[in-house]
């Protein structure tokens, strides 16, 4: 099992909670950057989440195409022959910052497509999908999430979604970097009474804590990852004194009860030890947390942050920067051979797109490796 089932997605995200780590989120644009997000996975004995944006879903169906659904599923249906020859590792496919006006060219097709393979009896194609409510107001951004958290309970699938805004710029979307970048543990309270802790379907929170996209140097984001805490410690208490009715429960928990819905179980089911202690967890950090524009954070803030419950933590700018700077490299390093200077004839071993390709994907999983230490994930890959 190399793409995850829902039980075992589940398993992921408790045991990341649990055991105090949080899994790398790669964005990938083509195969090359899959292929080498899955070799950094497995180089670093890691699970992971492999994922697209609304950008690279376009783009990965060609230029002249640009239909996000056939991007997406295009990927997905490479993902499942490719990963399948990375059997000691899971990974997780998953849509991301799908705004407003993509969602119905995007992911609720995607999840209508997923809500049918469930009722013929299969895995869903993807194992999450976000919902980027970023640029709407706070009510009506949980209305639809409240409608798509119905919709992928029936599928099978977990979805995210973010309360507040991140800064920066990402495939044409931006954000002012401001008081509006931080939300609040009144924000989380209300998240709760909204969607619930679980028994109503299983879902990640990206509360913004001064997030910002891109790359940026040093002073320029403000970091509050004690924020997080805040907000786990406001919902938590809440819960205890009946502000909110639900209680948090282990992710594998919720996804196992459903399963008499037409799921089937996965492999390495939590054993009642694994999901008491999961339980546990989740009563003092109620939710399952994401961290959004992290490029360029202090290790000590990214430290703080998975402190607090963060599970899964984008990154796509560094990765980004590392596959495109070994392409840089091999140019300028074989330059006379990469192009036809005065008449010659180059060097074919230069120019054939497999030789700057290889060192692309070897640098961009080198960085993933290093995501994978940094997050604590690296040597933990589930059996």
């Amino acid at each position: 099992m190399t793409i995850a089932t829902h039980e075992r997605y589940a398993q992921m995200l408790d045991a990341a909670r649990r055991g105090g780590y949080a899994y790398p989120a790669i964005n990938v644009t083509s195969t090359q950057t899959l292929n080498a997000a899955l070799q950094g996975f497995a180089e670093a004995e890691s699970d992971g989440i492999i994922q697209i944006s609304v950008g690279g879903a376009a783009y990965l169906s060609g230029q002249s195409v640009k239909d996000r659904v056939v991007g997406s599923l295009a990927l997905a249906s490479f993902a499942h022959e490719v990963a399948a020859h990375y059997p000691n590792i899971t990974v997780a496919l998953h849509t991301d910052h799908c705004a407003k006006q993509y969602l119905d060219e995007w992911v609720r097709p995607l999840l209508r497509h997923e809500i049918d393979e469930v009722a013929h009896g299969q895995e869903p194609t993807f194992q999450s999908h976000m919902w980027d409510g970023s640029t709407v107001p706070l009510d009506e951004n949980l209305d639809i999430a409240e409608e798509l958290l119905e919709q992928s309970v029936k599928a099978h699938t977990i979805l995210e979604i973010e309360i507040g805004a991140v800064g920066g710029e990402e495939d044409g979307h931006s954000a002012e970097i401001d008081e509006k970048l931080y939300s609040t543990p009144a924000d989380g309270v209300k998240v709760a009474q909204r969607l619930g802790l679980g028994e109503r379907g299983l879902y990640m929170a990206a509360f913004t804590f001064g997030n910002v996209h891109g790359a940026y140097k040093p002073g320029i984001v403000q970091l509050r990852p004690e924020l997080l805490g805040d907000i786990q410690h406001e919902v938590a208490a809440a819960v205890r004194d009946g502000r909110v009715s639900s209680v948090p429960t282990a992710f594998a928990d919720s996804a196992t009860a459903r399963a008499g819905s037409g799921a089937s179980l996965g492999t390495g089911a939590n054993t009642g030890a694994d999901t008491d202690a999961a339980n546990a967890v989740a009563a003092e950090k109620p939710f399952a947390l994401v961290f959004h524009g992290g490029s360029g954070s202090r290790p000590e803030e990214i430290a703080q942050a998975v402190s607090h419950g963060v599970v899964k933590m984008n990154v796509d700018t560094d990765t980004q920067y590392a596959f495109t700077r070994a392409v840089a490299g091999h140019m300028f390093e074989h330059y006379a051979g990469v192009l036809k200077i005065d008449g010659e004839v180059g060097e074919k071993r230069f120019y054939d797109p497999r030789s700057w390709g290889r060192e692309a994907e070897s640098s961009m999983a080198a960085r993933i490796v290093e995501a994978c230490q940094q997050l604590g994930s690296a040597g933990k890959a589930l059996k």
